[in-house]
């Protein structure tokens, strides 16, 4: 049986006693993306969140959780964190901003605790399911403890 090495996302669940559950597929053909991975774990798209990364004027961090099939509001966004404007840090610095890949970025377990923020609809949920940060695992957990790990505040930060 082969050993699964644990994240910093799943050592932090696990430090903190949050109940979790992680769900593995397949990302041999390269499909990724949150729509795709919703797919692929049999879990329906309103619950299958991502993790963006977005850098501000300013050039301070700020991590948004939003729904697989929305697209972040960056005028909302900015709004919401009191920037000008946020645009997104390119895939070149994921890595070295927050420990994780592109495609396996968890919003839990960063190299630094950035300013997070869960798009509001995620309330309407029990859980969610996010990153567990790498590509090929998710994990689903409460949308509270969450917020809680994170730090995290929810706002409207999704286009209509």
């Amino acid at each position: 049986m082969v050993k699964q090495t644990k994240t910093n996302a799943v050592r932090m669940l696990d430090r903190a006693r949050v109940p979790y559950e992680l769900l593995t597929y397949d990302y041999a053909d390269g499909q990724i993306d949150g729509r795709s991975v919703a797919k692929k774990i049999g879990q329906r798209e309103e619950i299958v969140y991502k993790t963006l990364v977005t850098k501000g004027t300013s050039g301070q961090l700020y991590v948004f959780v939003i729904p697989v099939a929305a697209e972040l509001h960056v005028k909302k966004a900015a709004a919401v964190v009191g920037e000008k404007s946020v645009h997104m840090l390119p895939v070149g610095d994921i890595e070295k901003m927050t420990g994780y890949v592109r495609g396996g970025c968890s919003p839990i377990g960063m190299k630094k605790m950035y300013d997070t923020y869960v798009d509001e609809s995620a309330l309407a949920h029990e859980q969610i399911i996010v990153s567990a940060g790498k590509i090929g695992t998710q994990m689903k957990l409460s949308v509270q403890d969450l917020l809680k790990l994170t730090n995290g505040k929810t706002a409207h930060v999704i286009k209509a």
